[in-house]
């Protein structure tokens, strides 16, 4: 996706980004012909607006553009498509992130086209910025190109099987190792709610594990691999199943992470967990009420068949802790709740960990790639409780949908472990340059800069901060926590 950025190009047209505070003053310094076709134009370096100056000869001869104060990801995102073919270069002489306008030229020309028959229009080429960070922009780009097209891809071509090959094909650029569990042996082998989710499709549940790095600290991801939610018995309706294809987005999500993190070859131990599964309805469907035993021992009553992403991710989690890796962070479409408090835009974010946390969401502001974090509120695991199990799946209220869900996650997690779970939308409902409609990974930048960050080795005084701050879990009740002591 990367063709509309070229190493070198004869006569390129430079681009001049201009903030609105310094617009007036950059005129002043420009000749009387060029002011005058600028005021007439009415360019007033408004964030995202564009002007072509022509040069004597009328052809064109610079374009300007306006960009937001501090930092622009995505101003230069719409050039691409809008600016008459050719090729153009950054004007070096403008105060601009030389790396951030070439990423948001990237993006620009992001297009998913796999059922597209017409041929693509042609776009812009950018002449790689001297500054610019050539391996981050395409690391980042590449990533954030992955997960969309997989949450885009109807689910007719991206079935628990798809998602297992996109795994593969990625881990074998990379060098990395891929387990697949599929289907009857999820029994066999103790994953029996991924099985129990994924059973009434006629496309076979999975497991999938990829592990790569030898050295450095253990990261764990997990992301919910739902290809297509009809709901189960407990059947959506039309409005809300229409979009389910995206109910995969934590794993591409998380795959499109891991791509970038083995790219870059950082210093870590990685693992990804990813629960494939369709949530379809046949005659051995899970039913409401019924109890499952899971990976960890802990029996689940099923109060909701639609609420299935919780309990893939359950097996997945318990498998994730058998490494006790330094780090877990799994992602998952997990709650309409979320999206209600916090928009489609801004993914939910809940940790054991304060430090942790504050990291990530210091790295999402930083990134412009926000997060916000939503509280553990162990008052409110009581909503859990189940007359005939050690837990339901779901609350019977209609309130905290997204923290009892994280609760529920919770319990399969050991005390003590730095955990971070991110509830997302995984989807553009509008299109905006370098977003468009479709889907999204969003936290993706936010949670590269992260673990890039998070895997450097960390000065002593660092380390035992992190090491002192306190996990915010509920205190487990004297029934389970005697059933995992006998485990």
């Amino acid at each position: 996706m990367l063709d509309h950025l070229v190493d070198r190009a004869a006569n390129a047209v430079p681009v001049t980004p201009l903030r609105v505070a310094d617009f007036a003053a950059w005129l002043k310094l420009q000749p009387a012909a060029a002011q005058r076709w600028v005021k007439a134009m009415d360019f007033q370096a408004r964030p995202g607006s564009t002007c072509l100056l022509p040069g004597d000869d009328g052809k064109l001869a610079r374009v300007l553009l306006g960009i937001e104060e501090g930092t622009d990801r995505w101003s230069s995102a719409a050039l691409p498509a809008s600016l008459p073919a050719g090729s153009y270069e950054l004007d070096p002489d403008a105060s601009c992130d030389a790396t951030l306008f070439a990423f948001g030229w990237a993006m620009g020309g992001y297009r998913f086209r796999r059922y597209r028959s017409e041929a693509a229009s042609p776009l812009a080429k950018l002449v790689w910025p001297k500054e610019a960070d050539r391996a981050l922009v395409r690391r980042l780009a590449s990533a954030l190109a992955l997960a969309r097209d997989l949450i885009t891809t109807p689910a007719s071509d991206m079935g628990p099987a798809e998602l297992g090959a996109a795994v593969k094909a990625v881990a074998k650029i990379h060098k990395a190792k891929v387990k697949e569990i599929v289907g009857d042996d999820l029994l066999k082998q103790n994953y029996p709610t991924i099985h129990m989710v994924g059973r009434a499709s006629s496309r076979a549940p999975r497991l999938l594990d990829l592990r790569w790095g030898n050295e450095g600290p253990k990261l764990t991801l997990v992301g919910k691999g739902v290809c297509f939610d009809t709901g189960g018995l407990d059947l959506k309706g039309g409005s809300y199943m229409r979009l389910m294809k995206k109910d995969m987005g934590g794993a591409a999500l998380m795959l499109g992470l891991a791509q970038a993190i083995m790219d870059a070859k950082l210093k870590l131990r990685l693992r990804l967990l990813i629960p494939a599964v369709e949530n379809s309805v046949s005659g051995n469907a899970m039913r409401p009420l019924d109890v499952v035993r899971t990976r960890k021992g802990l029996t689940v009553e099923i109060g909701d068949t639609d609420a299935e992403g919780r309990l893939i991710l359950c097996d997945a989690l318990a498998e994730a802790e058998s490494d006790k890796p330094d780090l877990i962070i799994d992602a998952a479409t997990l709650t309409g709740a979320a999206r209600v408090a916090l928009g489609t835009e801004m993914p939910a974010l809940f940790a054991t960990r304060d430090a942790t946390a504050e990291a990530l969401l210091q790295q999402g502001k930083s990134q412009e790639d926000p997060l916000w974090r939503m509280p553990l509120n162990k008052a409110y695991r009581r909503l859990l409780d189940s007359k005939v199990a050690d837990i339901n799946n779901c609350s019977e209220s209609g309130y905290a949908g997204a923290i009892t869900a994280a609760l529920y996650l919770q319990e399969f997690v050991n005390p003590g472990t730095d955990w971070m779970h991110i509830d997302t939308m995984g989807w553009n409902l509008i299109s905006r340059p370098g977003r468009p409609e479709g889907g999204e990974a969003f936290g993706l930048r936010a949670l590269y800069a992260f673990v890039a960050d998070w895997s450097q080795p960390q000065p002593k005084a660092a380390a035992k901060i992190i090491a002192k701050a306190p996990a915010t879990r509920p205190a487990p009740r004297k029934p389970q926590v005697s059933r995992l002591r006998r485990r």
